[in-house]
């Protein structure tokens, strides 16, 4: 192996003696291997914990639908306009991956029950998520429309011919190789433990042929993430959906960008706890969230073997108000009952709609599949891919 830096914190919890036990019986394992254990272990992972409270103030994160409404009530006021392209059919799928404790999907529904009907009698909404600590707490947020909200695994479903397939930060949380170049040879990062049974990283050759074929051109010492797992996840999306939109939502830029060696020479993981950043990627495995920025062009090039043409590819909070926020807002300062309510939707949109706002570090991409008989439409590349 090759030789070894930063020293990360001694494991102590479960899934960290795990780890630490897997390593000195087989040897190192890849940081995406290391990763894939930390969040999603069956039973000590980040996301799978019953233990741990992950959403909200006393979490570690506040995804959109938590800190706002609006977000929910906007992309629904979008849906219909999607539903209305595809021509209103009788039955109409909206799926969401990755969905959470199912904030989202509560608003979504909220606000299609109130203003539109016609499309929400005609939804079946489906629910695709891995935890079941996050499905359970989806599932009770979601008592008032049970009749219409499933739960299912990729396999349980067949294809269907027209509806909308939503996420919302969940290619972030792929687990992704991380690669350089040292002394000229490319090196893939690895995890191990040292004689005092820290973590530690250490250098290796690629442990598929497949990164060394896909990744890019790197300057001595820079540092690349690349997610395989993206190609995987557009086949499963493409074996759910005959017609129709796929809507992410995330944060992330094109191949150019991540991939700079002058701006991004240390790749873009890290981990948070609490809000706050954890320098240590390595220490606490289960304990914290780890998240990797998102390449565009890469999931647009997915969808082009699938059939999936780019048709909108926008910052969020720029997405946002083309598709309607402030007229929501207005809807729900008209409806607020006092002052106090008023300024609690006021004070939560703003990240939402202010520059410099949470929302400006999103992007939305949208890519849409004809059927069969329709004519392709023309695709909107991402700038810099």
């Amino acid at each position: 192996m090759g030789s070894k830096s930063e020293l990360i914190a001694r494991p102590q919890s479960q899934l960290a003696e795990l780890l630490a036990q897997r390593i000195r019986q087989t040897g190192t394992i890849s940081f995406h291997d290391w990763m894939a254990e930390a969040l999603y272990h069956p039973e000590f992972g980040y996301y799978n914990r019953a233990d741990l409270v992950r959403w909200g103030r006393q979490g570690d994160y506040r995804t959109s639908p938590e800190r706002t409404e609006l977000f929910a009530a906007t992309f629904a006021r979008y849906f219909v306009s999607l539903y209305e392209q595809l021509g209103q059919p009788a039955e109409f799928n909206i799926v969401e991956m990755g969905a959470g404790n199912g904030e989202f999907a509560a608003g979504a529904l909220a606000k299609l029950k109130q203003s539109s009907p016609n499309l929400f009698n005609a939804t079946r909404y489906l629910i695709i998520e891995k935890s079941q600590a996050s499905r359970q707490v989806a599932k009770e947020q979601l008592y008032e429309f049970h009749d219409r909200v499933r739960f299912a695994e990729n396999e349980e479903l067949a294809q269907f011919q027209s509806g909308i397939l939503f996420t919302n930060e969940l290619l972030d949380a792929f687990p992704v190789h991380r690669l350089t170049v040292c002394a000229g040879e490319l090196k893939e990062f690895f995890v191990s433990i040292d004689d005092e049974g820290e973590f530690v990283w250490v250098l290796d050759k690629p442990s598929s042929e497949e990164l060394t074929k896909v990744c890019p051109s790197l300057r001595e010492g820079q540092i690349v993430e690349l997610n395989l797992r993206i190609a995987d996840w557009f086949k499963k999306v493409a074996a759910l959906l005959a017609t129709g939109y796929v809507v992410t939502v995330d944060y992330g830029g094109p191949a150019s960008e991540l991939y700079s060696a002058e701006h991004r020479p240390n790749g873009t993981i890290r981990a948070f706890r609490r809000h706050e950043f954890i320098d240590d990627v390595l220490s606490d495995p289960g304990d914290c969230d780890i998240t990797c920025s998102v390449n565009w062009t890469v999931v647009e090039s997915e969808g082009k073997k699938h059939g999936f043409d780019v048709t909108q590819f926008s910052r969020l909070d720029k997405f946002l108000m083309e598709a309607g926020i402030l007229e929501e807002l207005e809807f729900r300062l008209n409806q607020a009952g006092s002052e106090a309510e008023k300024s609690a939707v006021t004070t939560s949109a703003r990240e939402m709609i202010l520059p410099g706002g949470m929302a400006s570090s999103f992007q939305v991409l949208v890519q849409k599949r004809q059927n069969r008989n329709a004519v392709a439409s023309g695709s909107q590349p991402i700038k810099g891919s």
